[in-house]
């Protein structure tokens, strides 16, 4: 069996898709000597990379998700779908943390994201690092999304909490702040109409000397943020 008859059994094995990450930990059943390389990886999406540009068997349907070339994509869930919603913007978060080369953690590894595809599909990182004291090190693992530096030891430098209610705001500002002592940046990904409550909080006496830390960032904002990387990745694969 070739490497691209490999990776196309990899997809067929997952129902028509794959995250790289999957590829990464399947390809050996079908193609043992896949990982003899030091630069085994590259190897793997310059096959894919190849493919799309000839328009043969694949095509990329993500930042990092590519599918079988008859393959048809999910529609989007719906915005008063609230728990698909969620993990679908945590889902988002994580493969652009993986396109921006960080490690990625989520709280939520079972969770459907999209394309027969769950969040720990994506994440790099299965098990929370060990990058300060116990206490603080068991709050950060109930954080939505957490990117950490890539190099050297981990430590947490982007934090995502997906809000949807109101009434988990609050949780999320606290959690993010077990981590006031690194130099972390917080995230807080809402609808929109939760900004208001988003800057009222952040005005508070409590907030004020960390609110600097702090952003806020729109469902539409995020996803938009998503699809332009993902139209501007698709071409240059294609390309290069």
């Amino acid at each position: 069996m070739t490497k691209v008859e490999a990776i196309q059994k990899v997809m067929e094995d997952n129902n028509g898709t794959a995250s790289l990450e999957i590829i990464y930990q399947n390809i050996e059943k079908y193609y043992p000597s896949a990982k003899i390389s030091n630069e085994w990886e590259a190897g793997i999406r310059g096959v894919l990379y190849r493919e799309i540009r000839n328009n043969k068997r694949f095509k990329k349907i993500g930042l990092s998700i590519y599918a079988l070339k008859d393959y048809v994509e999910e529609q989007k869930p719906k915005r008063e779908d609230i728990v698909r919603m969620h993990s679908y913007i945590e889902g988002i978060c994580l493969e652009i943390g993986n396109f921006k080369k960080f490690e990625t953690y989520t709280a939520d590894p079972s969770a459907t994201y999209r394309d027969n595809l769950n969040l720990n599909n994506l994440a790099t990182m299965n098990e929370m690092p060990h990058f300060s004291y116990n206490e603080i090190v068991q709050e950060a693992k109930r954080m939505d999304v957490i990117w950490f530096n890539p190099q050297g030891l981990c430590f947490p430098q982007k934090v995502f909490e997906v809000v949807d209610s109101i009434g988990t705001l609050n949780g999320a500002f606290n959690r993010c702040l077990q981590l006031k002592n690194f130099r972390t940046e917080f995230f807080i990904v809402a609808p929109e109409q939760h900004r208001n409550k988003f800057n009222q909080t952040m005005n508070l006496e409590s907030y004020r000397e960390s609110n600097d830390r702090f952003k806020f960032i729109n469902y539409d904002e995020i996803v938009e943020l998503y699809d332009n990387a993902s139209r501007v990745n698709k071409i240059e694969s294609k390309i290069f």
